[in-house]
């Protein structure tokens, strides 16, 4: 039988960090599923959903730990199985003048209508003609076939406004 578990790392950014967080998963019949991982500030953290036999994970994750030797921050999980099918997923992207709140705000809109952030991705980037610093995000969300998407477009485009960004929703 096959479980998943869900490694979260983070330590200091340095060569050879993915492929010695990969030997121990190989190690352990392990197999990398998804991940998401990112240097950030000279720091290198990451997600990844590794499945496993059931006989094989407490050694996995016994070895696992064993990392923080390498001077990382370990957290695992076990991750579950299978996801709602009646969930719909949307993208929902957003750039404008980089100010402090627009993620609190945007995340309240997003929790007042019950819709939940699976990814966000966000950057600062510079105007092209001013060189003003711009914020920029890209979310993939989740919400409930039944939940009212005028209420929450309608939300948005407060925000937007109030804000002075532009959010847009994609199927």
């Amino acid at each position: 039988m096959r479980q998943n578990l869900i490694l979260t790392f983070i330590g200091e950014d340095k060569p050879g960090l993915v492929e010695s967080i990969s030997a121990v998963i190989k190690n352990h019949d392990g197999n990398w599923l998804e991940s998401r991982l990112s240097q950030l500030a000279g720091q290198f953290a990451g997600i990844i959903q590794i499945g496993v036999d059931t006989d094989q994970a407490d050694a996995l994750i016994n070895s696992l730990q064993g990392l923080k030797d390498q001077g990382l921050n370990i957290v695992l999980k076990e991750g579950a199985e299978t996801r709602d099918t009646s969930i719909v997923t949307h993208k929902l992207t957003l750039l404008g003048l980089d100010r402090p709140g627009i993620v609190k705000d945007v995340s309240s809109a997003l929790s007042d209508q019950r819709i939940n952030v699976l990814e966000l991705n966000t950057n600062i980037v510079k105007a092209a003609m001013t060189g003003e610093p711009m914020f920029e995000a890209e979310a993939i969300v989740e919400y409930a076939a039944s939940t009212d998407l005028m209420v929450f477009a309608e939300q948005l485009e407060l925000i937007s406004a109030e804000l002075g960004i532009d959010i847009e929703l994609d199927d």
